[in-house]
């Protein structure tokens, strides 16, 4: 419908609003030309619209009866199709995200990003568009030296658990800062890995990261993820030195001190090292290596980039450079900034060795949830729903406070209270005799519920668009609102217009089947 008003109006840089269901159910802002769009909208939409009226500049359309049913019955039909788009289609983008660094455990600021990031690689996908997945993960570098020298400290030749090697990085991060010769004996090590001569060391690195990744992949799969391409420092350490010793040779880059660096005043942003006074490159040439290696690899439309908003500045002197020695790549790049997850005891450096890991967040969550849920599956389902939404409830980039008794409510407001509205629906349904709909009639004036779910594809559409999970999320929390006041106040099986109140929980269930699937919250049989 919303293409429709666009069309009739005849401008696409008009904003179509969702107003308060009082003045209708589509808004546009005309000003001084309001009148003139009422008219043209009272033409085109014809018997669609039961209203268009003009208000302080505002045109405010109310959908006829017929439209909303036939909105409905859509959502009805079209099952797990209901809410697709097409706007994308044909176009490719690659979405990055998570990207926790081997030998290191995932922490929580990961687990904001792989849960954005997988929400918004799905919201693009349903517009249409082929996505593929990656994560970039650190192998090689001074971190990785910290933790091969604890584990050589610890004579730990076959790790297998990513805690023992969480705990080799910890030791070694505090050796580094505080005993000189540890230091020395780190970057010798650093220097050593990027040489890849030393067989013992480079046996100890290959085992060490593919523990690490083994535990980031169980931890992907809890939160239903998966990714296309697993890329590492490793893998874009020769593009990037080899692209910054060009660039140097041009003029993008310049020498400072022995080392190669992309002087931003002129651009406005930070200053910053790419290559070291040691010919070692900095995570800023091993994300220029990447970008090669990506379009290499998966040539796409769009390169989106998940990571934390303390990266921004980073991120800009990036994409600075980039546009400098790849434009056409710089152009279709884009940087999605994520909030911090803050718990009562604030944010955590793993470098201080009191890092809440991923893993052990989830777990907490999950036995928390099972003081209401005997079910181990539906204990998991509703710990990760109440995760995944009270981190995409928040504006990308916006902090999120995570509170554990207000995650888990079934009052509103969290990923249960949804999962439990849909188990509720799901239950009507079970209930009701089979009979044969087509046809139901419905009565003059639709539910509240009807008007706000068939605003479910233009939702999802804008939360594509605009790469914002959460407005999809505030919109399904609405619907679900709407859901238990039209349960609580109309008598489904065996009340008026029976057939058509099955219709409507129906498209219900489909509307946040879809809507959650999207997010990637769980979708439990029970609860």
């Amino acid at each position: 419908m919303e293409e429709r008003i666009q069309k009739a109006i005849g401008r696409t840089d008009v904003v179509i609003r969702r107003p308060l269901a009082t003045f209708g159910d589509y808004a546009v802002f005309g000003g001084a030309e309001a009148e003139m769009f009422a008219e043209k909208l009272r033409q085109k939409l014809g018997d669609n619209a039961e209203k268009v009226e003009v208000a302080k500049g505002f045109v405010n359309i109310t959908l006829a009866r017929e439209a909303v049913t036939l909105a409905v019955a859509e959502a009805d039909a079209q099952a797990g199709e209901w809410g697709e788009g097409t706007i994308e289609e044909g176009k490719r983008v690659i979405v990055e995200y998570s990207n926790p660094n081997a030998f290191k455990e995932m922490h929580i600021g990961h687990l904001v990003g792989t849960i954005v990031g997988e929400s918004v690689s799905r919201l693009i996908q349903n517009s249409g568009a082929e996505v593929a997945r990656d994560t970039f993960g650190g192998d090689i570098g001074p971190n990785v030296a910290k933790a091969l020298w604890g584990l050589q400290k610890e004579r730990i030749t076959e790790p297998t658990m990513a805690e023992e090697i969480g705990a080799a990085y910890v030791n070694g991060s505090h050796a580094y800062e505080a005993l000189p010769d540890a230091k020395a004996e780190i970057d010798a090590i650093n220097q050593a890995i990027y040489a890849g001569e030393d067989r013992a060391l480079m046996d100890l690195w290959r085992k060490g990261r593919e523990v690490s990744v083994e535990e980031f992949r169980r931890i992907w799969k809890l939160l239903g993820t998966h990714f296309d391409f697993e890329f590492f420092d490793s893998d874009t350490t020769e593009t990037g030195l080899r692209v910054v010793r060009d660039g140097l040779d041009k003029g993008i880059f310049e020498k400072s001190d022995g080392a190669i660096i992309y002087n931003g005043a002129e651009k406005g942003v930070h200053t910053m090292v790419f290559i070291t006074s040691h010919d070692t490159p900095t995570y800023e040439a091993k994300d220029i290596g990447l970008a090669f290696l990506k379009e290499e690899r998966w040539p796409s439309d769009k390169s989106i980039v998940v990571t934390g908003n303390e990266q921004a500045g980073r991120f800009k002197t990036v994409l600075a450079a980039l546009v400098d020695v790849a434009p056409l790549v710089a152009a279709k790049t884009v940087h999605l900034a994520t909030g911090f997850l803050k718990l009562a005891s604030g944010k955590m450096s793993s470098r201080e060795g009191n890092v809440i890991t991923a893993a052990d967040f989830i777990k907490g969550v999950i036995e928390k949830a099972k003081e209401k849920n005997a079910d181990p599956l539906v204990a998991e389902q509703v710990a990760v729903g109440a995760i995944k939404y009270m981190i995409l409830r928040q504006a990308p980039g916006s902090d999120i406070l995570f509170d554990a008794e207000k995650s888990l409510s079934l009052e509103g407001d969290s990923g249960p209270y949804l999962q439990y509205a849909l188990v509720r629906a799901k239950s009507v349904l079970a209930q009701a005799a089979p009979t044969s709909e087509v046809g139901a009639a419905a009565p003059n004036e639709p539910y509240l519920i009807e008007r706000v779910m068939m605003h479910f594809p233009e939702v999802s559409a804008r939360a594509a668009r605009e790469l914002a999970p959460n407005l999809l999320v505030n919109y399904l929390t609405e619907l679900a609102g709407e859901w238990n006041s039209f349960y609580a106040q109309e008598r489904i099986i065996g009340g008026e217009h029976e057939a058509y109140k099955l219709v409507i929980a129906r498209a219900f269930v489909n509307t946040m089947t879809n809507g959650l699937t999207l997010l990637g919250i769980p979708v439990p049989e029970k609860m």
